[in-house]
C-alpha cells in the first residue's frame, strides 16, 4: 500500500523522511477545525506536536493573526504541506 503525503515528491517516501526534509522551511499546517497556519517549521516530535516560527493564522482563507512562535498539538493536525 502506498501512502500519499501533501507536498511529497514521490509516493514511496515515508512521512518521517518528508518531515526531515521540511524542517527549517516554510510549511502550511491545516488543523481539523479548518484553521490554517503558515510559517517556518522549527521542530516536531513523534506525536506530531509542531513548533513554528513567524507564523500566520488563516481562518476561512483570511489572515487573522501573526505570531512570532506557535505550538500546535499533534492531535489537531489534519496535514502538513510545503509551499511552492
Amino acid at each position: 500500500m502506498t501512502s500519499v503525503i501533501e507536498g511529497a515528491t514521490t509516493a514511496a517516501q515515508k512521512p518521517t523522511d518528508f518531515l526531515k526534509t521540511v524542517l527549517g522551511r516554510i510549511v502550511i499546517v491545516k488543523l481539523n477545525s479548518g484553521v490554517t497556519y503558515r510559517g517556518i517549521l522549527a521542530c516536531l516530535d513523534g506525536y506530531m506536536n509542531i513548533a513554528m516560527e513567524q507564523t500566520q493564522e488563516y481562518v476561512n482563507g483570511q489572515l487573522k493573526n501573526t505570531y512570532a512562535d506557535t505550538f500546535i498539538r499533534g492531535n489537531n493536525v489534519l496535514y502538513i504541506r510545503t509551499t511552492k
